[in-house]
């Protein structure tokens, strides 16, 4: 038995069958724990064909194994990369081995941990590496690799060094008061700060649409029974998700679907007709519904094109919670002498179109996107709910900021309060809690 090291090892390879499979250890000197499951040393970075061993030197398995050195890895650490054959039991063999010679078992997202607090990536680059994984879109894997590879955290970092320039420049007011300030520096105080708070701008937005392309937007159906909000869950999702059928209440209870329109997830809820019952089942789907409803981040309402909105469609809008964005939905306009088509209203836009053909279904996804705030941009950041939240802050800050210029005190105590908040993103300021809920997410062996 080795000395123990402080060595963390994983199967890094996602569970089930495969034709290559890595068991991935990082630690302070694996130089003795090399040599044993080896039975060799390994130059650095260099891939080496090579048989596992056993504490009887008996070959586990054979495949290729890899040594990166310390500071030169994924950890900072000295990392081991063992590939062998994918098969679940061959894997579990090999970890126990690592295990046996001094290695733990790694928590989820340590490897990314270990690497953060190495310096090896900041904290939104460490985030990146997760969403690069759970990426369900060609956009949002590249918004990740962006996001990975820097592009999130020098925006902003520039950000930060600009209000360290600014807070320079008041500190400066505060530290010589008897000094008569010069009108340039009041000028150039606030031209800093306008460019700071619209350079903010920019980034918020860029950050809201990278947090679509990982959250995505989820869509509530909700109408009458025997609408066609199955048939249009059905033509969205290009299968036969939800049963179809003349008979009202035939969905009784909450169906999900995840769709993507041009990249973006959208996670489509058909739900229960709402209408007065005496089915008990028929009223359990219909409170679930409501409880959709509340969390909704859009409410498309479905109606019939013959009849318009009657007197039971207004009651479902009146039941409809507040806040929330709403697109009517007019369908089976195949059954009348319509095309399809969108008709604006006082803010309102009404859609017409047939779930059973698919005529206008174009026009809905056009909609969708528009509705959940969605457009093309260049550049878009993959942001967390918790980075959107400090640039959010941030912004709040800055714009008090701009009305305490005329207290200094006041105005240098707003900037550096927002630096806080900017600094929370990459981690330069942050605690041990929030590490500890952010890396718990990742992958056992990432």
């Amino acid at each position: 038995m080795l000395p123990r090291l402080d060595c963390i090892a994983a199967i890094a390879t996602a569970p089930g069958r495969g034709g290559i499979g890595v068991v991935r250890v990082s630690g302070g000197n694996i130089a003795l724990l090399i040599s044993e499951i080896l039975g060799k040393h390994l130059p650095p970075r260099c891939a080496i064909y090579s048989s596992i061993l056993d504490s009887q030197k008996q070959t586990i398995d054979q495949g290729i194994a890899v040594f990166f050195p310390a500071p030169h890895s994924y950890t900072g650490e000295d990392v081991l990369e063992l590939q062998g054959h994918g098969g679940t039991a061959i894997l579990q063999i090999v970890l126990q081995r690592c295990l046996e010679l001094g290695a733990r078992v790694a928590q989820p997202g340590e490897f990314t941990q270990r690497a953060f607090l190495n310096g090896k990536l900041d904290l939104a680059q460490a985030e990146s590496v997760a969403d690069l994984i759970d990426a369900t879109s060609s956009q949002a894997a590249r918004s990740a690799m962006r996001s990975l590879q820097g592009d999130f955290s020098k925006a902003i970092q520039h950000l930060v060094n600009q209000l360290i320039h600014l807070r320079m420049l008041v500190e400066a007011m505060l530290d010589f008061p008897e000094e008569e300030i010069d009108s340039t520096d009041i000028s150039q105080r606030d031209t800093q700060l306008a460019g700071l708070l619209e350079e903010l701008k920019k980034i918020l937005r860029l950050a809201q649409q990278g947090s679509l392309l990982r959250e995505g937007a989820h869509i509530v159906l909700v109408g009458q029974p025997n609408v066609g909000k199955s048939s249009l869950l059905n033509q969205l999702s290009g299968e036969e998700i939800a049963l179809v059928s003349e008979i009202p209440g035939t969905t009784r209870d909450v169906i999900r679907q995840a769709i993507q329109i041009e990249g973006i997830p959208f996670h489509i809820i058909d739900t229960a007709g709402l209408r007065e019952s005496q089915d008990s089942i028929e009223l359990m789907g219909i409170a679930r519904t409501h409880s959709m409803l509340e969390k909704a981040d859009a409410i498309l309402v479905m109606l019939d094109a013959r009849s318009h909105i009657n007197e039971h469609d207004q009651k479902i809008l009146d039941g409809l919670p507040q806040g929330i964005p709403r697109l009517f939905v007019f369908n089976k306009v195949d059954l009348t002498d319509q095309a399809p088509r969108i008709d604006e209203s006082e803010n309102e836009y009404h859609i017409y179109l047939s779930a059973k053909t698919g005529l206008g279904l174009e026009l809905l996804r056009k909609r969708l996107l528009s509705l959940i705030g969605w457009h093309h941009e260049a550049g878009v950041y993959m942001a967390r709910e918790r980075h959107l939240q400090a640039l959010q802050d941030a912004k709040a800050i800055l714009e008090t900021a701009t009305g305490e210029m005329g207290r200094v005190e006041l105005f240098a105590e707003n900037l550096r309060m927002a630096q806080e908040k900017l600094s929370l993103i990459t981690g330069e300021f942050t605690s041990d809690d929030l590490l500890g809920e952010i890396f718990s997410r990742f992958c056992i062996g990432k």
